[in-house]
């Protein structure tokens, strides 16, 4: 059986894409994959925000076309990247196991080695941070509302670059693409969950086909992780219910602790002034109705907090 998988062309989503293919030849000796890069108006546009640009579709929508005229067979896409809705004709299958979902602080090479990433945020007002994140603005700025919060956008080497060349003095990556990358010479701190509620998805992988296509989705299901699964059905439950997208940030992460979801989220102001965070447990079967409570708690705690 000979498959067309379809991504983007930086050497991340590349290297996300290789682990998918090398899941489905480990289960199934049978199925050859070729890896197909599509440019998408995300890679190209690189000097706005993402809020700027458009919604999350702007990472996914030329890879969806191939797929939709069925160029391609399947799409490996970073989850976090994916929007609430799918286009007509296109499902989610069950993904695989998770990175680390977490966001990193990177220090300029001028800095030496720190203790406590959110103690150094905190003492030192004025420092550039770079980010073209909503979510991570908005948090950072609650750290420390007089850090210079600005825009910065590309692949995880351009971005390296351009905080040594242009001056920022840290930048905010996900823990994930720099784990995958095995990029463990940079000056990186992990942003625990409490300070910084990571994007929904971060971490997990988006696996896509037509819909009504059973035969890959029993594949990808072969491959799955169910906890994963119910983490992530919570956390894309919840960003449908509180309608978020690059325009305001909005977060949450979901984890499974002695046999109970905890669902942890976010939602703030477009102008990252303040935002909302919140909680919410129950039983695994229950993720969907966690996502939409914590969402209805969120929303209503914000509206009380603007008035």
């Amino acid at each position: 059986m000979k498959l067309i998988v379809g991504t983007r062309g930086s050497k991340l989503a590349v290297t996300q894409t290789k682990i998918v293919v090398d899941a489905i030849k480990s289960n199934f000796e049978n199925i050859d994959v070729d890896i197909k890069i599509i440019s998408t108006r995300g890679d190209r546009i690189l000097d706005k925000s993402l809020d700027k640009i458009g919604d999350k579709g702007i990472f996914t929508q030329e890879i969806e076309r191939q797929l939709i005229d069925g160029e391609i067979d399947f799409a490996i896409h970073s989850l976090k990247d994916m929007p609430s809705e799918l286009g007509e004709g296109l499902v989610l299958t069950k993904t695989i196991q998770r990175e680390d979902p977490r966001d990193l602080l990177i220090l300029n090479s001028k800095f030496k080695k720190i203790d406590d990433p959110i103690k150094w945020l905190k003492e030192n007002d004025g420092m550039r941070i770079g980010t073209g994140s909503k979510r991570r603005s908005a948090q950072l700025l609650k750290i420390n509302p007089n850090l210079n919060i600005d825009l910065i956008r590309g692949n995880i080497d351009t971005r390296l670059e351009k905080m040594e060349k242009e001056s920022y003095d840290a930048i905010i990556l996900a823990a994930a693409g720099v784990n995958r990358l095995k990029m463990d010479w940079i000056n990186s701190y992990v942003l625990d969950e409490d300070s910084m509620i990571p994007a929904v998805g971060q971490g997990a992988l988006a696996i896509e086909i037509k819909e009504g296509n059973q035969e890959l989705m029993n594949i990808f299901e072969a491959i799955s992780d169910d906890i994963v699964n119910v983490c992530v059905e919570a956390e894309r439950t919840y960003l449908a219910a509180i309608n978020g997208g690059c325009h305001m940030p909005v977060g949450a992460l979901a984890q499974v602790n002695e046999g109970k979801l905890c669902l942890k989220g976010i939602y703030g102001s477009e102008d990252c002034k303040f935002i909302v965070s919140s909680s919410l447990e129950g039983p695994l079967e229950d993720a969907q109705r966690i996502g939409r409570e914590l969402a209805d708690k969120i929303l209503r705690e914000f509206e009380e907090k603007k008035r």
